[in-house]
């Protein structure tokens, strides 16, 4: 089992793994229908939504976290492992500490918050999707894909002087 790479902090943020007193908070953000206008369902079952964060702890694949600013939970962020497409015999668990190769993350073409967050984490857009997702309450909605390789990341880091 991969080990969990939180806490990781960077400046006033900290990412954690999230503990059983934090869902509730959790859930409130996830019901509240400002933070879910740009989500695909844009309500959860608490008692399904409670069950996956609890489940959390003992996946091998979901290093799903919350993120603390200033000690207060702020957000939640979803971080899933998955091998890439390949021929048999494509190598698994490569790179660095969590097996990364390469980063992807989805967002709505409309949501400008989430596409400044991934173009500021240094992600390039790969994938413009036209009317991709149906959102019950908007209909059909564009969406974008953004990537990183590991290799990136650390020549970025590099000519930031931060060593990866």
């Amino acid at each position: 089992m991969i080990p969990s790479p939180w806490p990781l902090r960077s400046g006033a943020v900290l990412l954690r793994d999230a503990a059983a007193d934090d869902v509730e908070q959790l859930l409130s953000f996830r019901n509240d229908p400002d933070v879910n206008r740009f989500m695909i369902r844009t309500s959860v079952e608490p008692d399904t939504f409670r069950d996956d964060w609890l489940a959390v702890a003992t996946s091998d694949r979901d290093f799903s976290c919350v993120a603390e600013l200033d000690g207060d939970v702020a957000a939640m962020g979803f971080l899933e492992v998955v091998d890439g497409m390949g021929q048999p015999g494509m190598p698994t668990g490569t790179e660095d500490h969590l097996g990364l190769r390469r980063v992807t993350a989805g967002c709505n073409a409309d949501n400008a918050a989430s596409v400044r967050v991934l173009e500021k984490a240094g992600m390039r857009r790969e994938q413009h999707g036209v009317q991709d997702s149906w959102h019950a309450e908007l209909g059909w909605v564009d969406g974008y894909q953004y990537a990183l390789l590991a290799d990136e990341w650390r020549a970025a880091r590099e000519r930031e002087g931060v060593r990866p």
